[in-house]
């Protein structure tokens, strides 16, 4: 969506006039960018500014401290390694450091095909199937290393039959 076409404007436009009888339309008009495009980069902030009259500084503010909006694309199946405190003490950062290796990518970072992005997140609610994993909003409970090979290549194998 780097350099946006008219379409992409004119959805951009149509979001957020869904909203403009709300007294705080901002979470709404992003989220729903968010869902339709995947990330919300800075040129769509700046139309989210001319539309809404927030400033773009209060918008980008707003992108970069909730974790669920991001500034750049998103691979196609999304992991979310939580790094909580029960997932932690159970060995979570060995598990976020194998996914890291396997798909030669660092934590906030997209693998090269578009397939994976590999996220950090601080608590997905799951204590009790410490360590848990999230792809897609898929929880895999009680994750080891040993078993992150086994996940990575059923998302590749999908990939490949719908090929």
């Amino acid at each position: 969506m780097c350099k946006l076409n008219e379409a992409a404007v004119n959805k951009i436009t149509e979001i957020c006039d869904r909203y403009t009888n709300e007294n705080t339309p901002l979470m709404m008009i992003l989220s729903d960018i968010q869902n339709e495009y995947g990330y919300i980069p800075l040129e769509v902030q700046e139309i989210v500014s001319e539309k809404t009259g927030i400033s773009v500084a209060e918008i980008y503010g707003v992108v970069t401290f909730y974790s669920f909006f991001s500034l750049t694309p998103k691979g196609k199946y999304v992991i979310g390694c939580c790094l909580g405190t029960a997932c932690y003490v159970k060995g979570a950062q060995q598990v976020i450091d194998k996914f890291a290796e396997i798909l030669e990518i660092k934590p906030g970072g997209t693998t090269k095909d578009g397939l994976f992005t590999l996220d950090a997140l601080r608590c997905i609610g799951a204590c009790g199937i410490a360590p848990a994993v999230s792809i897609n909003g898929k929880v895999y409970p009680k994750m080891t290393p040993a078993m992150v090979q086994d996940v990575i290549d059923q998302y590749k194998k999908e990939e490949e039959g719908q090929a």
